[in-house]
This record gives structure tokens, C-alpha cells and sequence, in this order.
């Protein structure tokens, strides 16, 4: 295989002709499994895993290696192993919050173009959620397609309502509507596909993704499951990130429902996504108004007057005020950590001395 098959372009060249270590080669993170990966490059395909100084160095999650990372290796055992020196500097990141109280970030995949984000049409349909994808995506410098799926499921105009109600926010986001079990909508996904290009499948469990990337693969290359008849709501049918190669060239990461979709450090994102209203806010009377409770705020009159949507208000404020308390409390906890790091290199550092 091509490195450029796989999205290797000058930009990574580069990184590697300028790399220190000499016999290294670029290959891109095809599967992370726990402390091994799987790397793909011009000579094939080969389990990895990370030199004993990178791991020496790695001060924070999002310096180990992702899924669709490029990483600079050495190869061993005819070319069937490889050992990680580096990661080479990111075009893009898609990562979120961990789940549940720890604060660090969560990596997802690197390197994207384009991330598909899908919502069904069912019950899943929800403009909170996808404002959410959508201000992970645009964070990490990455282009969003919304795509709507099970459109078999509703009639064409319950379907052009929905279609409305994205648009109503914002007429910027391609949209995309199609249904894989009828086939229907599916050759406009196919045809957006560009030869080199890497593209991730973001969305709830249940809500077709694996279904689709079988469709764009023309094989059930994986399982799918049914979502459950109580609640509508699916079960993780994929358990891990991985990259595809789709026939028409395309590079494809599916990624497994989350459940939760905590943010911070997403200023970029929120202005990218929410443009209304941070047009709206040029109008306030204070520069530093914070849209509550100011005399002269333009996006509290839009929202008194009805010209923004309530809802997507208090969505822009609560992720605002989340990424705010995520983003200080873990600069704390990188404060700690290196006062505790440096700690320990001076004890080492008596001991040695004794």
C-alpha cells in the first residue's frame, strides 16, 4: 500500500525528514488496544508499541499516539513489529472529556477531514446533542457533514421539517439524508468520498453508523446489531476505533456511540457553531457582557424578542460555563502534577547524592 493511500502528504515529509533518529519510517495508527497498536505504512501492516523514552516523556493523554495518528517507527522481525518514537504534529484532533469525574482529555481520532455526524431520524433526532458534535468537530479543525439517517422510517416532509430545523441555525453544514436499509441517500455519501482523504463516523449508538460504513465498504465487513424495542436506543456495536480502507479510496475511523459528550477548551468550536449569537453579541452594549442578565445585551433582547431559539441558548451557556469549570480545574490538576513531578526528580536527586 501507497503511504498516500493512507492521507501521507508533505506536511508529514516533512516531520519525518527532520526526524533525529536515523532508520525511522512513517506509518499511521490504524488500532489502539489498551498499551499495544497497530500501525499500517508501505510495508504493511505490523503490531507497535512505544519506545521506553516516549514513555518517559509523556506528560499528558494527548501525547500518546491516537487512531489515524502519524507516528515515526523503527522496524523489527521482518518488518512485522515496530517500536514508536514519536507522533508527528497533528493537522487535526477529535477529543472530548473523559467520562465520568476525571478531568483530562479523551482522545478519539487525529487527523480527520471530515467527520460525518449522524443522528437518526427516530428518537435519537436531537439539535441539542448535535450542537455538542459539532463543536468537537470544529474545535479540532475539522469539517462537519451532518447526516441524517432512517429517513425510511418518517414521510418526505417530517423529513424536510428536520432538515429545516438544522438549517434554521445555521445554512453552512452540508446535509445529507439517507436510509441503508432501503438504499436510498447512500451514492450521495459515496459520492463525497475523496481518494486520500480520512473521514470519522460520530454519533449515538444505534443510529447507523456501522450500517452505513458496510454499505460505503459493499460487504458486512461489521456487525450491527438492532436497537432495543423499549427505548429506541442502540447497543455499542463498535467496541473500539479503528481505521478502514474503503475500495474508492477513502480512509473511514467509526467510532463507538458516547453516551456523554463533556467539553472544554472549546472556544474555537463554540464561535464556529454558534455564529448567531456571537453575532448578535456584537451589539451589546459592554464588550465583556456576559449574555445574563445585562441592560443593553443584544442576544438577551434577540432572545426576549424570539429571533434566537431559547433552547439553543441555554445549550451555547451551559457548554460555555462547562468548558470554563473543565478548563480550570484541569490546569489545577496539571499544576499538581508537575509540583509532584518535581518533587520526586529532587528527592531522586538527594538520594543520588548520599
Amino acid at each position: 500500500m501507497k503511504l498516500k493511500d493512507l492521507g501521507f502528504d508533505n506536511w508529514f515529509a516533512d516531520q519525518i525528514e527532520k526526524h533525529h533518529i536515523a532508520d525511522v519510517s512513517p506509518a499511521r495508527v490504524a488500532a489502539v488496544d489498551k498499551n499495544s497498536y497497530m500501525v499500517r505504512g508501505d510495508r504493511g501492516e505490523a503490531q507497535a508499541e512505544l519506545s521506553g523514552k516516549m514513555i518517559f516523556d509523556t506528560q499528558s493523554t494527548l501525547d500518546y499516539p491516537a487512531v489515524g495518528d502519524w507516528v515515526a517507527v523503527q522496524y523489527y522481525n521482518d518488518d512485522t513489529f515496530a517500536i514508536v518514537h514519536d507522533v508527528l504534529k497533528r493537522k487535526t484532533l477529535l477529543s472530548r472529556k473523559t467520562s465520568g469525574k476525571q478531568i483530562s482529555h479523551q482522545l478519539i481520532a487525529a487527523n480527520i477531514d471530515v467527520a460525518l455526524i449522524m443522528q437518526s431520524v427516530d428518537a435519537n433526532f436531537n439539535l441539542r446533542r448535535l450542537e455538542r458534535y459539532l463543536v468537537m468537530a470544529q474545535e479540532g479543525g475539522i469539517t462537519p457533514v451532518i447526516t441524517l439517517s432512517k429517513t425510511d422510517l418518517i414521510s418526505e416532509s417530517e423529513l424536510s421539517d428536520k432538515i429545516e430545523q438544522i438549517r434554521r441555525f445555521n445554512e453552512k453544514y452540508r446535509v445529507l439524508a439517507f436510509s441503508s436499509l432501503i438504499e436510498n441517500g447512500v451514492e450521495n455519501v459515496k459520492e463525497m468520498i475523496e481518494p486520500g482523504k480520512t473521514y470519522c463516523l460520530l454519533g449515538s449508538s444505534g443510529v447507523g453508523k456501522t450500517t452505513l460504513l458496510n454499505s460505503l465498504l459493499g460487504r458486512e465487513a461489521f456487525q450491527v446489531q438492532d436497537v432495543r424495542a423499549g427505548d429506541g436506543k442502540g447497543r455499542h456495536t463498535t467496541t473500539r476505533r479503528q481505521l478502514t480502507m474503503l475500495d474508492q479510496g477513502g480512509i473511514f475511523i467509526d467510532t463507538p456511540g458516547m453516551r456523554e459528550l463533556g467539553v472544554f477548551g472549546i472556544e474555537g468550536g463554540l464561535s464556529d457553531t454558534f455564529e448567531d449569537i456571537l453575532s448578535l453579541a456584537e451589539g451589546c452594549k459592554y464588550s465583556d457582557c456576559t449574555h445574563t442578565k445585562e441592560n443593553g445585551c443584544a442576544v438577551i433582547s434577540a432572545l426576549e424578542s424570539g429571533e434566537l431559539d431559547e433552547k439553543r441558548y441555554e445549550n451555547y451557556m451551559k457548554m460555555k460555563k462547562e468548558s470554563a469549570y473543565y478548563e480550570m480545574s484541569y490546569l489545577e490538576k496539571r499544576r499538581r502534577d508537575k509540583s509532584f513531578g518535581k518533587m520526586v526528580k529532587e528527592v531522586k536527586k538527594i538520594k543520588g547524592m548520599k
